[in-house]
């Protein structure tokens, strides 16, 4: 495995690779995080073409770990040195990547992935080998997608203790839009508000400011990074929330109560908890590479299931 882009989640999944013991390498354009990497034990270069070279002669799979807008450099360069193997990425939008991809390297290999994992934190310093683990990685099919191609990235998500729901590109940014992306919007709202308030709220704030709030801690420019390339589908869920608030705001000021936005949020919540109070629902049937295999991993995925292999 080759992985561009060692912050957070690239970092975190070469540590955890190479710990499980895959033969794992990777780049990064700053050498203060290469040196960090190869302190630890990891190996890493700042030296892109070379790295690409190693990747063309071992025949590695490429893991893209970088934010979606500086992918083109990248690609451009897998076009040149390493053009006939297997892409991957765990950028948290899907059809903006495979629309670079598209454009720069159509007749390259490449199936989507984006794990659902991740902190406030950011750079070498905050990976963290068990990031992954138990964590939702969805790993993207089309009609067209290979079978062999898919098995590898969907094993990739397994290695590092995963569990892989299957999802075509627009749904998963669909999805992503309303449970990542949406509440990155809220909780910069909800930290301005409280925090546009004065030193005595700040102080006095607890654990729903804190916990409503964590993701606002992100490196803003992550933040703006992933919220624009998905801009179309936070547009739709971002109208959305501000319809039930404003109705919330009109009936607070009219009838006094906030019953509906309310009883709504609870109805969400405890539908979440049930879904995850569990094992998962495992996809079943299917053999990937069979008729129609590609259709009826979304289905079921669509039903809350998910595939470990």
């Amino acid at each position: 495995m080759c992985v561009l882009g060692l912050g957070l989640i690239g970092g975190s999944l070469m540590r955890a690779l190479h710990d499980a013991g895959h033969e794992t390498f990777g780049y990064n354009r700053s050498a203060a995080t290469v040196d960090a990497a190869t302190a630890d034990g990891y190996d890493a270069s700042s030296d892109l073409v070379a790295t690409l070279r190693r990747v063309a002669d071992t025949d590695a799979v490429i893991v893209l770990a970088t934010p979606v807008t500086t992918i083109e450099t990248l690609v451009s360069s897998i076009v040149e040195h390493a053009p006939d193997v297997l892409v991957t990425d765990v950028i948290s939008v899907k059809q903006e990547v495979e629309r670079v991809i598209t454009r720069l390297h159509p007749a390259g290999r490449y199936v989507g992935g984006h794990p659902m994992a991740g902190t406030s934190h950011s750079g070498w310093s905050a990976t963290d080998a068990t990031l992954f683990d138990g964590a939702m990685w969805a790993v993207t099919t089309t009609d067209e997608t290979p079978a062999d191609d898919w098995l590898a990235v969907a094993s990739l998500a397994l290695m590092v203790g995963s569990r892989v729901v299957p999802v075509a590109p627009d749904a998963h940014d669909r999805a992503v839009a309303a449970i990542s992306h949406l509440p990155h919007l809220t909780a910069a709202a909800t930290a301005s508000v409280g925090g546009g308030e004065s030193g005595l709220a700040l102080r006095l704030a607890a654990g729903s400011f804190r916990d409503g709030t964590r993701v606002a801690g992100t490196a803003p420019a992550l933040q703006r990074a992933m919220i624009e390339a998905n801009g179309i589908a936070v547009l739709n869920v971002l109208s959305e929330t501000i319809d039930r608030l404003i109705a919330a705001r009109d009936d607070l000021r009219d009838r006094g109560t906030v019953e509906v936005l309310v009883d709504d949020g609870h109805r969400a919540r405890s539908a979440y908890e049930q879904l995850h109070s569990g094992a998962a629902e495992t996809i079943t049937g299917v053999r990937v590479g069979n008729a129609g295999w590609q259709q009826e991993l979304r289905r079921q995925a669509h039903q809350g299931r998910v595939w470990v292999g």
